[in-house]
């Protein structure tokens, strides 16, 4: 709901209060669904991305997409689609820095949602991705969570403050925040291991069907209803550009539930693709083969 167009600088060396010299800059359309698009149609998945846009830096995005192999539906909006900046230096320092994004009228979310509705017909998984920008109410996926019941479909719900409280409240089948999404959402912080262990629990009982707690370097937590919980553990690689790891994880954990409806695979899957993608410079997600080699690597663990 919230696309960008992604401008990804690398320095030599990110410090604060100190200069840094730029190495190189380069564009690339972004947001969390069209990263998760490029994923799975990467891994020879069958995608459609739906998003609005609009203004210049629309017309780029959808310039850029024109050869991302994948089917794009776009829809127009008034204002200019927000810049987001990554800034990363060569030991994988990184910052983050992202607009709000446009105000959409209620006219515009309303053509997104008609859309979505309306495609929702031939499809088992719809991903709501990225945060909502100002002017779409925070029950906007969760209304997409109930249409995607309705169709059969089941729903991965990927975002963050009001809109995953009340996307949590419709049931998603998969909800899948990172440590500081579900710090936000619990109003703690997370520490220890126990306390990740304990979040999944806790999250996945707010609603959803399983949970998906990603930790980064430390792999993620998978909570099921049941009270079932398993970790997948990465091996150690040395991160160059961890920024979109999580939208490699969403994506890859989907891409595998198609294929074999296992939930412990497709945790296994998806720490592997994070995995993979942040030891690439730059915004980059790696492909099957790459994803591959990590696969063989992560360790799943059940905890009793």
């Amino acid at each position: 709901m919230n696309p960008a167009i992604d401008r990804t600088i690398t320095v030599d060396r990110l410090a604060f209060e100190d200069r840094a010299y730029i190495r190189s800059s380069h564009d690339s359309p972004g947001g969390r669904g069209i990263n998760a698009s490029c994923v799975i149609h990467a891994f020879g998945g069958k995608t459609l991305a739906i998003a609005p846009s609009g203004g210049a830096e629309g017309k780029r995005l959808s310039k850029f997409l024109q050869g991302c192999g994948f089917e794009v539906a776009l829809v127009s909006i008034r204002h200019e689609i927000r810049t987001n900046l990554t800034i990363t230096d060569r030991q994988g320092v990184t910052a983050s820095l992202n607009e709000a994004g446009p105000k959409l009228s209620a006219e515009e979310y309303g053509a997104v949602e008609a859309l979505v509705r309306q495609r929702l017909g031939p499809a088992r998984w719809l991903l709501l991705c990225g945060s909502l920008p100002p002017g779409v109410p925070t029950d906007f996926y969760g209304r997409l969570i109930e249409a995607a019941r309705a169709s059969g479909a089941s729903s991965l719900l990927d975002t963050d403050g009001p809109a995953l409280r009340e996307g949590l409240e419709a049931g998603p089948s998969v909800v899948a925040p990172n440590q500081h999404e579900a710090e936000r959402l619990l109003s703690r912080a997370l520490l220890t291991r126990s306390q990740f262990l304990d979040a999944a629990a806790g999250i996945q009982r707010m609603g959803a069907g399983a949970t998906i707690l990603s930790l980064g370097s430390r792999g993620a937590i998978g909570a099921k209803s049941g009270g079932s919980l398993m970790e997948a553990l990465p091996p150690r690689v040395d991160a160059v550009c961890p920024i979109g790891a999580g939208d490699a994880l969403a994506a890859a954990f989907t891409w595998s539930m198609t294929n074999s409806d296992d939930f412990a695979d497709a945790l296994r899957w998806g720490v592997a693709a994070g995995t993979a993608s942040a030891k690439l410079p730059g915004l980059a997600f790696a492909s099957l083969e790459e994803t591959k080699e990590i696969y063989r690597q992560v360790e799943l663990r059940r905890v009793e």
